[in-house]
């Protein structure tokens, strides 16, 4: 398997024992901790295997509470007296001491059953008074089949009975797809299940992920095999290894191009359950929508802190949407967020300066997190008084253009104030829009030619086009794509004062195409003054920083979905169209001296996969000839709608 696997599967979730591998001595686990290994039943008589480190100076007078992750990554070491070099989610955390808990899920490695993506969550329908997935249903019954609540549920039930010296209280936390399994313990928790921080969580693999508005993620084509392949029998060994693809070549963009369309992928994923199910539902149907937590994070219970990254290419939709939806449908729940200036789960490991791609950040960010907002968190709850009363903000987020932390009692913050821009055909970002009369109605407009053959790169690092999933990407230079014809630019005057831009970001495009179906991206950045001097820290000695164009936010749309993602329908040539779509939340100071820049465009390869710009029922199976040039126009009473904050 190749050496990025190895490296992604140790980080992607922080699997078994996150930023605490770096900060472990000597043989701090197997001095403290003793190792257990179990088969816990479920309901239905599959047998989930689960490592318990137990501190050793539990008892009966010194109880423990437990803390878990539920992982499709594996829980290795395998073995009673194999010892990883830390647990939990930090080093701070390991050294405070819980009953660290690590369990693989069903149809997992060492685990029986069957492996489903995102598992469907099932409502216990028993009432208010009486609900626990434990005693609604049994198990025979479609209503209490398991699934990942239940599977939770009936090991919290297992080890409160099995392992001796706990108090009783159970936190959970996970990166990544353990988030997922985080978030999925919410519906009908255990009563025990105190404490749940879901971070970095997938929420819904049409909008995560997979996924992003309908438009498949292809940089993501080479994980397939880690979630397409079922193990025939526990392991505790790789079983997918001859799956992937071997491509001959350093040179990812290359490869993707060559392949061609997407049903030429067929070659090598044909016995890819996965990949065949990605396929078969180009569209948000069930299939989908039956995968999404969101629906049913529904009277909450026990507290939630959400966390994730600014800089997250893999699950930034699922965070923010998280946290909402709970604040939504459970206004009294202790619900909290935190946003740092990270990628993909970086704030669960310490690497002294905090960089993402060239940007600087300031020093030691993660571990001000683990030890001043996490430690508080689970410390709380599950060792303290548990009365919510943590100390915490409701919202912890990091201003990524002042570098520092900001507290807020509300998110987006009450007080922030809604601003449009226009894309003037002009090249301005202004707050007044412009008269043109090159239209019949009075509207000026932008085009280009978008020739799917000759895709905008979404990145120049080539070295990161082969990886299992992109990073660097979300805070990259993007003077190379809005150097390129096919690239529309608007971009301010340079700011007379600090600009902060606090909240929600929704792109409200008025666009034509010569053709019938078309992608829409959108990026927002932050061009540095000319004479910004470079970071003692930077890791491409041939980038400068000054006139950096620093992507702070971005996000694709596939037309076709601007109606709805269930029904697509393709756009009329030449007829003016409505494109609206959310970009994610940003908390970003744009300062004196800097211009704020919206670029737009309709490829993004290979981290998005090429529309044809000819309408197909299914882009999956588009044939090489669908794929034609077409013109594209955006016009003047286009805008980018932005929360201000003071």
């Amino acid at each position: 398997m190749k050496k990025w696997l190895y490296s992604l599967l140790a980080l992607i979730g922080s699997c078994a024992a996150t930023s605490a591998q770096t900060t472990a001595t000597g043989n701090f686990v197997r001095d403290n901790y003793q190792k257990f290994e179990y088969k816990i039943p479920m309901r239905d008589g599959t047998k989930l295997h689960t490592n318990v480190y137990v501190p050793k100076d539990a008892s009966a007078i010194n109880k423990y509470p437990f803390l878990m992750q539920r992982t499709c990554y594996s829980v290795a070491p395998y073995g009673p007296d194999a010892y990883p070099a830390a647990v939990g989610p930090s080093g701070t955390l390991m050294r405070d001491k819980y009953i660290f808990v690590y369990q693989d899920v069903r149809g997992r490695w060492a685990s029986e059953g069957t492996w489903t993506n995102m598992t469907p969550n099932l409502p216990d329908p028993a009432p208010a008074a009486t609900k626990g997935r434990k005693k609604a249903q049994p198990a025979a019954t479609t209503a209490g089949a398991p699934d990942e609540s239940s599977d939770t549920y009936d090991t919290i039930e297992w080890l409160l009975k099995n392992v001796p010296n706990n108090n009783g209280r159970v936190g959970q936390w996970g990166i990544s797809y353990p988030g997922f399994y985080t978030a999925a313990s919410l519906p009908d928790a255990h009563p025990a299940l105190k404490a749940a921080s879901p971070q970095a969580p997938v929420s819904d693999f049409f909008f995560d992920d997979f996924h992003h508005n309908g438009a498949f993620i292809q940089a993501y084509l080479f994980t397939y095999p880690v979630f397409g392949v079922q193990h025939p029998a526990p392991t505790t060994t790789a079983w997918y290894n001859d799956s992937f693809i071997k491509t001959g070549s350093s040179d990812g963009f290359q490869f993707q191009y060559d392949l061609g369309p997407l049903k030429n992928v067929q070659k090598y994923y044909k016995d890819n359950f996965f990949w065949q199910e990605t396929v078969e539902h180009p569209n948000y149907d069930a299939f989908w929508q039956k995968r999404s937590i969101l629906p049913h994070l529904k009277n909450t219970r026990p507290a939630v802190m959400t966390v994730g990254g600014w800089f997250d290419a893999e699950d930034l939709y699922g965070p923010l949407n998280i946290y909402k939806t709970i604040e939504k449908n459970t206004p009294g729940a202790y619900n909290t967020l935190v946003m740092g200036p990270f990628g993909h789960g970086r704030w669960s490991r310490e690497t002294g300066h905090t960089l993402h791609s060239n940007v600087y950040f300031g020093d030691s960010i993660a571990t001000f997190y683990q030890r001043n907002i996490e430690a508080n968190f689970f410390g709380h709850f599950l060792k303290g008084a548990g009365d919510g009363k943590t100390g915490l903000p409701e919202a912890y987020l990091f201003n990524t253009g002042r570098n520092e932390w900001r507290t807020f009692d509300k998110w987006p913050a009450a007080d922030a104030q809604t601003k449009e821009y226009f894309l003037n055909s002009d090249g301005m970002l202004a707050s007044n829009k412009i008269m043109g009369s090159a239209d019949p109605s009075g509207n000026g407009f932008t085009e280009f030619v978008s020739d799917p053959m000759k895709p905008v790169p979404y990145t120049e690092d080539i070295t990161t086009t082969q990886g299992f999933t992109p990073f660097n990407y979300m805070s990259e230079d993007q003077r190379f794509a809005g150097r390129r014809p096919d690239v529309l630019t608007f971009q301010t005057d340079v700011l007379t004062e600090d600009l902060t831009l606090g909240g929600e970001i929704t792109a409200k495009l008025k666009v034509s195409t010569t053709g019938t179906d078309a992608d829409w991206v959108v990026k927002l950045i932050d061009v540095y003054p000319p004479n910004e001097p470079n970071h003692p820290y930077m890791p491409n000695k041939n980038i400068t920083l000054g006139n950096y164009q620093q992507m702070v936010r971005s996000e694709a749309m596939r037309g076709r979905f601007r109606n709805s993602f269930e029904k697509p329908e393709p756009f009329k040539p030449g007829e003016i169209t409505d494109v609206t779509f959310r970009l994610q939340d940003v908390l970003h100071t744009f300062k004196k001296g800097h211009r704020m820049m919206i670029q737009v465009q309709s490829t993004w390869f290979p981290l998005i996969d090429r529309n044809p710009q000819t309408y197909v029922d299914n882009i999956f199976k588009a044939e090489e000839k669908d794929f034609k040039k077409a013109t594209h126009r955006v016009y003047d009473n286009s805008v980018i709608s932005v929360q201000i904050l003071k």
